[in-house]
């Protein structure tokens, strides 16, 4: 499973999951170093960060941005 965090709110890290809905994670359930954007991975009952994918993900959006702005 892959999820993207989109924010956290108290205690939780709201994500976004492969069919666009919305989840919570408790934060101590992900990597203390895990930040809005991130991509994670679910694999058994634990979560990582796709740090390959997360950077994938980064250089679409900022592409996309100075299409935008050029």
């Amino acid at each position: 499973m892959r999820l993207i965090i989109d924010r956290f709110e108290g205690i939780y890290a709201i994500c976004e999951t492969e069919d666009k809905t919305m989840i919570n994670i408790e934060r101590s359930l992900i990597p203390k170093e895990a930040k809005e954007s991130d991509v994670l991975v679910k694999k058994d009952d634990k979560y990582f960060i796709d740090t390959v994918e997360t950077e994938k993900r980064k250089s679409r959006i900022k592409s996309l941005l100075d299409d935008v702005f050029e």
